[in-house]
């Protein structure tokens, strides 16, 4: 058994969906479970519907007739027959979300969002589902919140491996193709709907491949590969042929986008391999992640992340800062689930580089103020560089104004303003 996995750029469309039969069939796996995404951006489309629900539920209409018509017109172009059984399955998950958003009493935003959120993995594997039975491949459509269960830590759910475990094998059939959702699970007490992290459908095809024992997991992107940076960021792009376990979690951990932070540990303690290839061109070969050579070719990789947060904190009586007080800041950091990017301290000042996800910023600011002297930079850049070559981090500086440097052995790192 092995495990594809097909993100939104996959099955942004029609065409998308012909796309993935055609891949399906020039693989020619016969045992696979099929883990698919919200379809194109409809996971920022719904998170549109999420903010007018929070601040205006008058304007939430428009974005529900977006979400509507965009799978309708999906639908019209996959099943000529309005009857099929596919419309009002796609109809009644609608109704559904309706329904909640109707009913909702719950104020708490990341119970909200991963209510919401989750039905664009629900109608994209309905619509994929149904139209693999439409070209004559037999499938079984699986909510893969009967498998993966969590904690109630909503938009970033841990997994409970042993009782995930023991449902994916109760429940999934080893032979023939299973559909079901990336991104989501369910948690355990009163089975609300989860989600696993932004991204987090790389990390569902490597829970099931995991619990399955499966002889490999691919990722189908819109790219060849892993590249070593960014093509939007960075010109003369190579493509990685193969990358080891120990060095992908590396990149992931730096930010690395093509591949999911929490993707490769299950996938490394059972040496399971994970190939990343294009769905535009599936006979390509790809990169594979593995065990053994750390890169091929051995090239630098450079990572960026822009719209960082850089604070800086010293003792307003200038003593030392020690351990007490960076267990006060990591707490706080916590607390407004700050995601920490980099570190770095001297005798009497502390620096964080962190990602303002949640937008609690500004009451983090408050609390730290009451203890610490505080200089903030928002709208930052982190530029991560690994196996730099000297002449590269020198361009990279250039006409750049920089706040932060912090270099290893094999990691370079910037806090830069652009």
């Amino acid at each position: 058994m092995n495990v594809f996995k097909f993100g939104g750029a996959s099955v942004k469309d029609a065409e998308g969906v012909r796309n993935l039969v055609k891949v399906l069939r020039t693989t020619d796996e016969e045992n696979l479970v099929l883990v698919v995404s919200a379809m194109g951006k409809m996971t920022n489309a719904f998170e549109e519907v999420i903010n007018f629900y929070f601040s205006n539920k008058n304007e939430m209409g428009a974005s529900l007739t977006y979400i509507h018509d965009y799978h309708q017109n999906i639908l019209s172009q996959l099943f000529q027959n309005t009857s099929h059984p596919v419309y009002s399955e796609v109809g009644l998950l609608l109704d559904q979300l309706s329904s909640f958003l109707k009913t909702n009493k719950s104020t708490k935003h990341a119970f909200v969002y991963d209510q919401v959120v989750g039905f664009g993995e629900l109608i994209s594997t309905t619509i994929v589902s149904a139209y693999l039975s439409e070209e004559n491949i037999k499938n079984t459509w699986l909510d893969v919140r009967q498998c993966i269960a969590t904690n109630d830590y909503y938009r970033d759910a841990k997994v409970d491996w042993e009782v995930t475990q023991e449902r994916i094998s109760r429940t999934v059939n080893r032979k023939g193709i299973t559909v079901t959702q990336g991104f989501l699970g369910a948690e355990q007490d009163n089975n609300f709907t989860t989600t696993l992290g932004r991204e987090g459908s790389d990390y569902t095809a490597a829970i099931f491949a995991y619990c399955l024992n499966a002889e490999n997991v691919t990722i189908w992107k819109d790219v060849p590969g892993v590249l070593n940076a960014d093509p939007r960021h960075f010109s003369n792009t190579q493509l990685l042929n193969h990358i080891s376990y120990r060095e992908a979690i590396e990149l992931a951990f730096y930010g690395a986008s093509v591949i999911h932070p929490k993707t490769l540990q299950p996938l490394q303690r059972k040496e399971i391999p994970l190939y990343v290839k294009s769905f535009l061109n599936p006979e390509g070969a790809g990169t594979c992640v593995g065990k053994g050579v750390t890169l091929d070719p051995m090239v630098s990789c450079f990572i960026l992340k822009k719209d960082q947060v850089l604070i800086s904190l010293s003792s307003l009586d200038f003593s030392f800062m020690m351990g007490d007080n960076f267990r006060d800041v990591f707490n706080l950091l916590h607390q407004y689930q700050m995601k920490v990017e980099l570190i770095q301290n001297s005798a009497i000042s502390f620096s964080v580089c962190v990602d303002n996800k949640y937008n609690n910023l500004e009451p983090l600011l408050t609390k730290l103020r009451s203890t610490f002297k505080v200089t903030c930079r928002e709208g930052v850049t982190l530029y991560t560089v690994r196996h730099s070559q000297p002449n590269e981090i020198k361009a990279l500086s250039q006409n750049k104004t920089v706040f932060l440097r912090q270099e290893n052995s094999d990691t370079v790192q910037l806090v830069v303003a652009e």
